[in-house]
């Protein structure tokens, strides 16, 4: 079988579902899902609209239902849904109910294999339940930590079962052709259509690619611990402040740089005495290339770093200077185009008796910073990123920034921001 691309509309609002979804269909999308979210959202209504709107595409309703399979499959079969999704996870009652009245009001079931530890055994237990299609799903939430749908699973489960199965999460037009290879039928793909400016020419792209032609993509790949100096130079500190909840940011410090500078890098912490620069000058002989150096000062007064500390940690590959305390010679600073963030700029600095440590856990404006945790400064400010989920923030903290690609596009098209949002619909009632 020709294999199909389907759309996921992983959105609150209908009004700009309903637009995606006409781009993407007219860029070459097969079926058209009504995302969880949208479903959660909207309910039957945005499966009616949608149906009755795309009459020659399948209908998906992305229910992930796990009780009650018979009613839920019901209520979106009436509203034009022609497939609807049960989870793997759900009990085999649940799944053959959901498969009797869907065949009695003619919608095929759709089992989700998120999460469910043995795929292929499951999935060769729901194709006796009467099921239509198998999803190989990868969640959102997995792949931001860095994880892909495994290729291996998905050969398996094609080989094992004979029912069409379909492949989600993280799919570009870099690995589509890939799981097309290894037997998909069914590629769904959310984030690398819905969120792009160009929702027509990422669609074609994605067929395109799903039939082996390179093409260029403008949605980043999911990414792991060797790239997250890229991932964190695509984001502003903005972004990653969104994607981590508001936590890490580092209050009371003031960048001192270029315009447009951006500072990433793996902190190196250092804690000192006022105007004791001894031990932030030593680090620069233990910093390894792309480290930001990061001094807790405690706010004290007396510079600790100058023009020649810069000047010696840019030739060892320093990236910055972190100080909760204060520096000097900023004007000298700016034209080594050094990056540099501290309580306060002063003329006066102190003297080198070697107090303090280098490599200690240290506290810079309120937040507990390590050695080996990841530094993002600009304009607007800086955060730190505990190493031990780095990954995660990064890959959230990207899709931040691509969604508000998305946002600015139809802003540009005559939108506004609260209308995007449609923020009235969602204020609080009470």
């Amino acid at each position: 079988m020709k294999p199909v691309l389907q759309v996921a509309l992983d959105l609150m609002q209908l009004n700009r579902a309903l637009a995606i979804a006409e781009e993407a269909v007219a860029g070459g999308a097969d079926w058209v899902e009504v995302g969880t979210p949208l479903v959660k959202s909207e309910g039957t209504n945005a499966v009616r609209v949608l149906s009755r709107k795309f009459p020659q595409a399948k209908i998906i309703a992305d229910t992930k239902t796990m009780d009650v399979g018979g009613v839920e499959v019901e209520m979106m079969a009436k509203a034009g849904a022609d497939i609807v999704t049960i989870l793997g996870l759900a009990d085999d009652s649940t799944i053959e109910e959901a498969v009797s009245v869907g065949r009695k009001y003619g919608a095929e079931i759709m089992v989700d294999m998120i999460n469910v530890p043995d795929r292929v055994k499951r999935s060769k237990e729901v194709e006796k339940l009467g099921v239509s299609y198998i999803c190989l799903h990868m969640g959102i939430d997995s792949q931001m930590k860095g994880e892909e749908p495994p290729i291996d699973v998905l050969r398996k489960i094609v080989a094992e079962t004979s029912i069409p199965v379909a492949v989600a999460g993280g799919i570009t037009p870099d690995n589509a052709a890939d799981y097309v290879k290894a037997g998909a039928y069914d590629i769904i793909v959310g984030g690398g259509i819905i969120k792009v400016p160009d929702v027509k020419g990422a669609a074609a792209a994605m067929k395109k690619a799903m039939s082996g032609v390179e093409v260029q993509s403008s949605i980043a790949k999911k990414y792991t611990e060797d790239d997250l100096f890229e991932a964190f130079s695509k984001c502003s500190t903005c972004n990653i402040s969104d994607a981590y909840h508001k936590q890490g940011v580092i209050f009371g410090l003031h960048p001192y740089i270029r315009d447009g500078t951006r500072m990433v890098g793996r902190a190196l912490t250092v804690q000192t005495s006022n105007g004791d620069w001894a031990k932030p000058v030593e680090a620069i002989d233990r910093a390894k290339p792309g480290d930001i150096i990061v001094v807790d000062v405690g706010g004290a007064p007396m510079a600790v770093w100058g023009e020649l500390a810069s000047n010696s940690a840019m030739q060892m590959g320093v990236k910055g200077i972190v100080i909760d305390g204060s520096i000097r010679d900023i004007d000298d600073i700016r034209k080594l185009g050094f990056p540099a963030f501290a309580r306060m700029a002063v003329p006066c600095a102190g003297e080198a008796k070697g107090y303090g440590g280098i490599g200690i856990e240290i506290t810079v404006g309120g937040q507990r910073v390590r050695t080996g945790d990841w530094i993002i400064g600009d304009e607007s400010g800086l955060i730190v990123v505990p190493k031990e989920i780095a990954v995660e923030v990064a890959n959230r903290s990207v899709d931040v920034n691509e969604r508000e690609d998305r946002t600015r596009e139809e802003i540009r098209r005559g939108s506004t921001l609260s209308k995007v949002n449609e923020l009235a619909k969602w204020e609080p009632v009470k």
